[in-house]
């Protein structure tokens, strides 16, 4: 779809549907909004007045005017003004985007939500407008499944009336195509079966990504591993077919600067391995590569954006199956670090894969690692499908994060890191076990990371419950949501103005 800012008035912007907006509890509307009722001999606050509108955030209405250069008008409410955000002009801008594009409308055109009555920046109201529409835009093309045969619109049109603000609003536009864009592709690499999303699959996704955006790529094999010692990495792989991938890719945007590496669990498929999950669902299983899709999508847009910051990702990728050549419970396995891992339970595979990566990314000379996965169907116990997980050994990494993540309207909490959860973790016969304890499952699993890591800053993000999710609630859209993509692209940013 293509996108484009003009300067000038909606009224007088041809298109098959304008997008305009209310707070909640406005009795005469203002602004673009207001201007569009007056030309429109008062429907909206007619609307109003009726009860029929209220402004609630997400509310929308449609009105369809004889004379005007629009075929139809969508009202959406933006709910309660002091409780405005971002967040909520992402939201806001989905869901008009949604009721816009029904029908056989092919060219939309929105107000920057946010930017006017609501006060806020207007170059963060523009970016977050767009995400907003183009998040909402997405479709999967599933092969084999008809679809309705509709085309998607063609070209959304954002309007900015005031031209001091233009400048802003044109550089928040270009930047959340950008985040955007990387959010749909993680989404995709989600969504892909797992049978098409193999590691090599994933490899070759992140060999072009690197080719299309400023990034160094390189692909590690089985025999680069062995080389390597990567024995928690080999050993999940182990029961699988397909050949493991480690996917590293670099963008120094400071040169001499620290390194940030970033780092994905990539599993492309987990049935559990010999310690077999439940069948009863088990298809979903291939969003167990969420966080890897996170990282490969993140450094697509790293690389465009072209943040003084030098940045690693680093993707660990195979496959957790049960065959005659598996893990099984009870065996002993050796990491990059020298440190030997007692398997409790081969469902654990997704922290095994990522001590070999964490180590990887340490040698490779970062300081600060962030891990994000779908570790634990714990965090999903205690936090729900509301926040993600967040495990540090570091209050300044995890301010960071925090920020990033508010920015980029995505949650995360903060659980707590006490050496005696360690106790959960011991082994007689191994450096330490895989797990084993049921509770703060979550906690555990991600302090088993940071024990392979020596010196850098290290956080955990766990997005397990928020990988895929089954809601179309303003730019949701059912099924992979790219979630943490957007978070990382804003740590790269934040971390490069420090």
């Amino acid at each position: 779809m293509q996108v484009k800012v003009v300067q000038q008035d909606i009224l007088k912007t041809r298109a098959d549907a304008w997008i305009v907006n209310l707070f909640e509890g406005v009795t005469n509307p203002g602004g673009a909004t207001g201007a569009v009722d007056k030309a429109l001999g008062g429907q909206i606050s007619r609307l109003i007045e009726l009860g029929e509108f209220t402004g609630k955030l997400l509310e929308t209405a449609v009105l369809y005017p004889i004379d005007a250069h629009a075929a139809k008008v969508i009202i959406v409410g933006l709910g309660e003004a002091e409780q405005f955000t971002l967040e909520r002009v992402r939201q806001a801008a989905g869901a008009a985007f949604k009721v816009a594009a029904k029908g056989r409308a092919q060219t939309i055109a929105t107000i920057v939500h946010g930017a006017g009555i609501g006060g806020l920046c207007p170059e963060a109201c523009a970016q977050a407008t767009i995400e907003g529409c183009l998040l909402a835009s997405y479709r999967y093309e599933a092969k084999g499944v008809k679809t309705d045969g509709k085309a998607q619109p063609s070209q959304l049109i954002v309007v900015e009336h005031n031209g001091d603000k233009l400048a802003a609003v044109e550089r928040g536009v270009s930047r959340g195509q950008i985040t955007a864009q990387a959010t749909n592709l993680a989404r995709t690499l989600v969504n892909t079966p797992a049978n098409f999303m193999t590691p090599t699959h994933m490899a070759a996704t992140a060999d072009k990504v690197a080719a299309e955006s400023n990034l160094q790529c390189e692909i590690l094999e089985r025999a680069d591993m062995e080389q390597l010692g990567m024995g928690c990495l080999l050993g999940v792989a182990q029961g699988s077919a397909q050949p493991p991938k480690l996917i590293a890719l670099r963008y120094a945007g400071n040169p001499g600067g620290e390194t940030v590496a970033l780092v994905g669990k990539g599993i492309t498929f987990d049935s559990g391995g010999i310690s077999i999950k439940p069948s009863a669902g088990m298809e979903h299983m291939k969003n167990d590569m969420a966080g890897g899709a996170a990282v490969i999508s993140a450094m697509q847009a790293i690389g465009k954006l072209k943040p003084k910051v030098n940045i690693l990702g680093v993707v660990a990728c195979t496959e957790n199956l049960p065959s005659g050549t598996a893990l099984k419970p009870g065996d002993v396995i050796e990491a990059m670090t020298g440190q030997t891992v007692e398997i409790v339970s081969t469902d654990a595979e997704g922290r095994l894969i990522l001590a070999d990566a964490v180590a990887y990314a340490e040698s490779q000379g970062a300081s600060k690692i962030i891990d994000v996965a779908t570790l634990t169907g714990a965090i999903g116990v205690a936090l729900g499908d509301v926040y993600a997980g967040l495990v540090s050994n570091n209050d300044e990494l995890v301010a960071v994060i925090e920020q990033a993540a508010q920015q980029a309207g995505e949650r995360f909490w903060h659980m707590p890191v006490h050496d005696d959860y360690r106790e959960l973790y011991k082994s007689e016969v191994a450096s330490l076990r895989n797990g084993g304890v049921r509770g703060g499952g979550a906690i555990t699993g991600g302090m088993i990371i940071s024990e392979f890591i020596k010196d850098a800053a290290w956080a955990h993000l766990d997005i397990a419950s928020m990988a895929s999710g089954e809601k179309t609630k303003g730019y949701a859209v059912k099924g992979g949501t790219g979630f943490a993509t957007r978070t990382l692209i804003q740590i790269a940013e934040n971390l490069a103005q420090k």
